[in-house]
């Protein structure tokens, strides 16, 4: 193990000016990308002349750094990123570029600078540079670094193919439902109708305070709180035992719909969804999916759900005995997804150097 320190020192700072680059952006899950390619534009600023120059194989360091935003730069000679983000040089006589990545992304680094973070505000705390050039690095020898960089290779493209195979037993599931109900939302099988008030009720869940949700499931946190955007982490209390469908109200991501089971605690950005009438509740959840609810979103700054725009929706009705026939297909279909394939997001690479690598253990949805 050796310092940081000893393996980066500062990049010489060299300005876009009236050069033409590529505009590279950060993300959390997979580092440098070409920013046209994340946002389907370019939305820097019209004058990049500020901007900083970083160079292949490059180190680029953005924040909050804990959440594992820094990368080596490797898809282009030459690009510009934002002139707040940080940028080393690698000494590749020592280190490969891309070992070092995952050296500075895995659980052991992201917990340390979780731990050395200095300031007040959350999106806003620092690690000072003396600290972070303090960090150990594992080196062996460079051959060794390229065949633990082989084997993350290969179980990315492992992860890859499974995940796509998991993405076409979900189209299967969706597509079963309209061949048999048609698109609910413009009932192409003329089907009886009801306002969606009359035959679910819709409540939200309680405030819970960000410091009472863990991040993992523990003995004191065993249950999964449910928020605005799907699963916030875990918490020591439920508030609901069953299997339920419930909706996001809150946020980017609001009318996203989850299926929760067991002992489970929503939030007030979650809404519960109990139905009055009967009906299967694997059913309704691919019902709710169907509908594809953040179409009723509303707000640009802080988008979210009315539950009275959603009470009125038309929601088609399926004799029981027909939900019950399909509720079987799904849940046969969700068999063969656990009998076959793990999901990608517990695919962990487990190395004595580097850990637990976290572009496996942090992508989720």
């Amino acid at each position: 193990m050796v310092e940081l320190g000893t393996l980066i020192h500062p990049a010489k700072y060299v300005r876009c000016g009236d050069g033409e680059y590529p505009v590279l952006s950060m993300t959390m899950h997979d580092g440098l990308v070409f920013q046209d390619d994340k946002f389907k534009k370019v939305i820097a600023s019209k004058d990049r002349s500020g901007y900083k120059v970083v160079y292949r194989n490059q180190l680029v360091i953005s924040f909050p750094i804990d959440e594992g935003v820094l990368a080596a730069q490797r898809i282009v000679d030459a690009g510009i990123v934002s002139p707040a983000y940080g940028i080393w040089d690698i000494d590749q006589t020592q280190v490969l570029p891309e070992f070092l990545e995952y050296s500075l992304r895995c659980e052991r680094a992201l917990d340390y600078y979780k731990a050395k973070l200095r300031g007040s505000t959350a999106r806003r705390r620092s690690l000072p540079t003396p600290t972070l050039l303090a960090f150990s690095v594992p080196l062996p020898e460079i051959k060794e670094q390229q065949q633990i960089l082989e084997i993350i290779h290969h179980v990315k493209a492992t992860c890859g193919l499974r995940q796509q195979e998991l993405q076409k037993l979900d189209d299967l599931v969706k597509a079963r439902f309209v061949e048999l109900f048609g698109d609910p939302i413009i009932n192409s099988k003329h089907l009886e109708t009801k306002d969606l008030k009359d035959v679910l009720i819709l409540k939200a869940g309680d405030f819970t305070a960000a410091s009472d949700i863990a991040d993992e499931p523990s003995e004191v946190t065993p249950y999964p709180c449910y928020g605005g955007n799907g699963i916030r982490g875990y918490v020591s209390e439920y508030n609901q035992e069953g299997e339920y469908s419930l909706i996001g109200r809150q946020g980017a991501l609001s009318g996203n719909v989850q299926f929760a089971s067991g002992k489970f605690k929503n939030t007030e950005h979650a809404l519960l969804v109990t139905p009055i009438v009967e009906m299967n509740n694997i059913w309704l959840n691919q019902l709710l999916l169907n509908l594809d609810l953040k179409r009723y979103q509303t707000g640009a700054a802080q988008p979210g759900l009315s539950v009275k725009n959603l009470q009125e929706i038309q929601i088609i009705c399926v004799p029981i005995d027909e939900q019950n026939q399909y509720a079987e297909f799904v849940k046969q279909t969700d068999k063969s997804k656990s009998a076959t394939f793990a999901s990608p997001s517990h695919y962990y690479v487990l190395h004595p150097y580097i850990g637990f690598t976290n572009n496996f253990r942090r992508k989720q949805s």
